[in-house]
């Protein structure tokens, strides 16, 4: 094992709804709680990290690690358009502050899926407006806490909505064909947990109660940041980053400022090459354009994607799978990275990279053949400054609920929220010096 240098970052990442818990005003927490929800699990409580962030940030810095990549919940700050609550900004102010206290640097995330409710009583994220709302929120952070922090990431999986489109319309045309196995194939390409099957079988049953619990009159107005986009929308997303770092940069220009992107390694099989660039182009280039005034770039991953002529392939027969259906593959992240550097010259985080499992001896060696990549790269120049495992504890992952075991730490939910940290969490830190 070759450890990472000390300013290195060598940590981990949750995000706000799916640890916190009592989110109420955000639009997942709505979602979750309408008769046909495609959700497993309603959050409730979630893993109360909320009220136990320093336990959790403790047991992270006394592994040995030294940052912590989490996301500020719009939600909270803004409940009602235009209404801000301070008390929240003062809550995640000593977040912060817990952790320069035990020598971890935050990174903090101001969007990470979940968005308030009244945002898509508006349109949601295919319209214009959600620009201006989203810098207004912005500003009202960074002018409270941005002299806390260095490191912020604006929006979490930029490329997500239009990743969800795209495989919605695959599952639709294969559920023709084979309904079960288009599911699978689905939900093992898309780097989230969402119910592909649940949205077949109860998708206009949710869609009109997710219209009438957020005011709307057409369910196709729901325009979460979870929901398919059409190609405006990709570009509004776009904009809305662009905006939002110009804004941060702005108030405190010291921060460094990125977004992160969901990148899957494409490996064409033969005669599908050039399939497997469309998908890259789709997935990472035509971003460039909107993040090259951004000071780095969050890179995350979590599998491959093997492509054939007619497009996307399952996972292999016999290949190891996790909970989420993913391939295991964690050479992908060094895959990953090496092409993203070819057209992103600035300083890349790996900003998640994990695996769902019950057997902490493959997460450990899982951890372990990503960061042998990660190094590889690093000795061959490429500017990777930093890696942040997903996650830290096990958690609330969206639409599969509780089901899937991603973290570094288990929650005993119906034993008191009491954590007991897994072996791979003092692995990971062992990458230090």
């Amino acid at each position: 094992m070759k450890q990472f240098a000390p300013d290195f970052l060598l940590g981990a990442s949750t995000a706000a709804h799916q640890v916190e818990g009592g989110n109420i005003h955000s639009d997942c927490w709505v979602m979750e709680n309408i008769p046909h929800t495609l959700y497993a699990d309603r959050s409730g409580d979630a893993v109360d990290h909320y009220h136990r962030y320093e336990e959790d940030i403790k047991l992270l810095a006394g592994a040995g690690l030294n940052a912590y990549r989490f996301s500020i919940e719009w939600a909270r700050i803004e409940p009602e358009e235009g209404r801000f609550d301070e008390n929240e900004v003062e809550h995640y102010r000593r977040v912060i502050r817990c952790c320069r206290e035990n020598g971890v640097e935050p990174m903090i995330t101001l969007h990470h899926f979940s968005s308030p409710a009244w945002l898509i009583t508006k349109g949601g994220w295919e319209t214009e407006s959600v620009i201006d709302d989203f810098v207004r929120y912005c500003r009202y952070v960074i002018e409270r806490l941005g002299n806390e922090v260095t490191y912020v990431c604006t929006i979490n999986e930029a490329n997500i909505r239009l990743q969800i489109a795209d495989i919605m319309k695959r599952y639709m045309m294969q559920a023709q064909k084979a309904q079960a196995n288009a599911a699978k194939a689905g939900e093992s390409s898309l780097q989230m947990g969402i119910n592909l099957q649940g949205l077949q079988k109860q998708q206009e049953l949710n869609a009109l109660e997710g219209a009438e619990a957020f005011g709307l009159a057409d369910p196709r107005a729901l325009h979460m940041f979870q929901s398919p986009c059409t190609e405006e929308g990709d570009r509004i997303i776009c904009r809305v980053h662009a905006a939002a770092r110009d804004a941060v940069k702005a108030i405190c220009p010291h921060l460094q400022v990125g977004l992160s992107l969901s990148f899957h390694d494409f490996q064409p099989q033969p005669g599908a090459e050039s399939i497997a660039e469309q998908e890259w182009d789709k997935e990472f280039r035509h971003y460039l354009p909107y993040i090259q005034d951004d000071d780095y770039l969050g890179v995350q991953n979590y599998t491959r994607s093997l492509i054939g002529p007619e497009g996307l392939l399952p996972v292999p027969e016999g290949a190891e799978v996790t909970q989420a259906g993913y391939e295991y593959y964690p050479e992908g992240l060094e895959h990953v990275l090496r092409r993203a550097a070819e057209d992103f010259k600035k300083p890349l985080y790996v900003t998640e990279n994990g695996i769902a499992t019950a057997d902490d001896t493959r997460r450990a060696a899982f951890i372990e053949t990503a960061l042998e990549g990660v190094r590889r790269c690093m000795d061959d120049g490429l500017p990777v400054k930093g890696y942040f495992h997903w996650s830290l504890m096990d958690n609330f992952e969206w639409q599969k609920g509780y089901a899937m075991t991603f973290g570094l730490i288990a929650v005993d939910r119906q034993g008191g929220q009491k954590r007991t940290a897994k072996p791979s969490l003092a692995y990971l830190g062992s990458w230090r010096k």
